[in-house]
């Protein structure tokens, strides 16, 4: 039997001691992590961000959005009947930061992709009490009115491909008219929709006259929560 006055009295030994089995068990825990080529399991449909989206997602974290909003359904029923399918970690693989938050003064985005239209989405960025008489949200109609400056969109790539966001060079180096095409649907997109799946090309801001950066935050806005077919998730879950 080990005596424990041998540790009680003597605060070194016990600082030794402490340290030996938090050492112990943090190799336990750390250890395996390097035998692993991920932490995350990969999900059919999620892709890296389209340039657009990119930009838009840029916009979003400048204006602050992520102060209200979250973007991560919690695997409890009352969040899953309101919001759809608890969020999966495959589905923030490739933002730098995350968007999940800490808390919510307005509702949660995760899932907001195609839940409204481009005009309401307009409006209510532009005047958000116009329809949503409660909301305390600021409105944002300078968006509407500010051209997006993408210039420098294929560093953005280059940026997040260091990171490891799977850009290849074709994608990189079409990054400036993959982000033009994205908002002329009378233009070809064909190469677009090859290497983004599931982009939706339209002008989003209802002026053609212009890339606005309310097109980019729309069309970021509206891919939330859409890439992943959870029906064929679930089923894949199920079989398992």
């Amino acid at each position: 039997m080990i005596k424990h006055e041998v540790f009680e009295k003597n605060s070194i030994t016990l600082l030794v001691a402490a340290l030996i089995v938090v050492s112990i068990g943090g190799l336990i825990e750390i250890t395996p992590l390097f035998f692993l080529e991920s932490t995350i399991e990969k999900v059919k449909g999620v892709r890296p961000y389209s340039p657009l989206e990119l930009a838009g997602r840029n916009i979003y974290i400048r204006e602050g959005c992520y102060t209200c909003h979250s973007q991560q359904v919690r695997s409890l029923r009352d969040e899953v009947e309101r919001y759809g399918p608890y969020s999966l970690a495959a589905e923030s693989m490739y933002d730098h930061p995350f968007q999940w938050g800490s808390k919510r003064t307005g509702p949660d985005l995760a899932r907001v992709g195609g839940k409204y239209s481009d005009e309401w989405h307009r409006d209510h960025l532009i005047a958000p009490r116009s329809l949503v008489p409660e909301s305390i949200m600021p409105g944002y109609p300078f968006l509407q009115t500010t051209p997006l400056k993408y210039a420098d969109i294929q560093a953005h790539l280059e940026a997040n491909e260091i990171v490891g966001v799977p850009y290849d060079k074709d994608m990189i180096e079409n990054a400036m008219a993959d982000l033009k095409a994205q908002v002329d649907p009378d233009g070809n997109y064909d190469d677009l929709l090859a290497r983004y799946p599931k982009a939706q090309v339209r002008d989003f801001d209802g002026n053609p006259a212009m890339i606005s950066e309310m097109d980019a935050l729309i069309a970021y806005l509206q891919m939330l929560g859409t890439l992943v077919d959870f029906s064929t998730f679930e089923a894949e879950k199920n079989i398992r």
